[in-house]
């Protein structure tokens, strides 16, 4: 699985599962219980994994979706 975005919004992560859930894209999403550890102060970002056969796809599917500047640089 390779990093698709990182991030602390939830209203994006929300989003970006819808996105990619509509265009069957597999997908994880890391670190959404974190906050129990860090005292929901909101640090630590929530990570977006997708296999690596998926992640032009899906990078291509953020740009169209607006989210180009989410996307993690790789």
């Amino acid at each position: 699985m390779i990093e698709l975005m990182a991030t602390n919004n939830i209203v994006t992560i929300s989003y970006v599962e819808s996105l990619l859930k509509d265009a069957e894209i597999d997908f994880l999403v890391l670190d959404q219980n974190m906050s129990i550890l860090e005292g929901s102060l909101g640090i630590i970002p929530k990570r977006i994994m997708v296999t690596e056969a998926s992640l032009l796809s899906a990078k291509q599917l953020m740009q169209d979706a607006g989210l180009e500047k989410e996307i993690t640089s790789r």
